[in-house]
């Protein structure tokens, strides 16, 4: 039975870097950012023009403006979480049933809200991606167009760093550097090695 291991971490905290490592150990990685981005240009566009018209072009949606229309507006936000999210988790199902078919004994889901969205409850374990606050906010600030604003609103929907390290089952801290990293996520991969996924139902949900 696959083991679930449910990737996560605020923003600027190192997670893509952390997923990426899972790689390089031979552990498949679903990536929900990129199944987002992959939707925004095929099924989902549709279906985000019809609820805000404007957002689209010809390459899909257009993020910006999408942006635009939901940022401070809970109720906007939502309406578009009910498009995009079922759509990610139907990608997880198609990823995680893959996995199973191809024996694999580990498989990593990377999910930036994973608490937030309750999707901690759909895996075994969870690792969280740390870092000081002082890290993060100088790797965030570094981003092409970021200004204090948006981080500050990006900020505020995430759950407290310190309430996802209270919760996780492994932590990844990336300040200490890309070698003591690395040796971490090995660390956890030598750990998990043999430890069974529990058994899951066979009704859609797969995790």
């Amino acid at each position: 039975m696959t083991f679930i291991l449910g990737l996560t971490g605020s923003i600027g905290m190192g997670k893509s870097t952390t997923a990426a490592m899972f790689l390089g150990h031979g552990v498949p990685v679903h990536d929900a950012d990129a199944a987002v981005h992959r939707l925004y240009r095929g099924e989902a566009a549709g279906l985000i023009e019809a609820a805000f018209p404007g957002t689209t072009g010809d390459e899909g949606v257009d993020r910006q403006k999408l942006s635009a229309a939901v940022l401070g507006k809970p109720e906007a936000l939502r309406r578009l979480e009910a498009i995009v999210h079922p759509l990610v988790r139907r990608e997880e199902e198609r990823f995680l049933a893959s996995c199973r078919q191809a024996g694999a004994w580990l498989a990593v889901l990377d999910i930036p809200l994973l608490f937030e969205t309750g999707g901690d409850g759909r895996c075994d374990a969870v690792l969280v991606v740390t870092a000081d606050p002082d890290i993060q906010k100088a790797r965030v600030m570094a981003r092409p167009g970021m200004t204090e604003e948006r981080f500050a609103m990006i900020h505020v929907k995430q759950m407290p760093d310190a309430e996802k390290r209270r919760r996780a089952h492994f932590l990844v801290d990336t300040g200490r550097g890309f070698a003591a990293a690395k040796a971490q996520v090995a660390s956890i991969v030598r750990a998990l090695a043999g430890r069974p996924g529990r058994p899951r139902s066979q009704e859609g949900t797969t995790c």
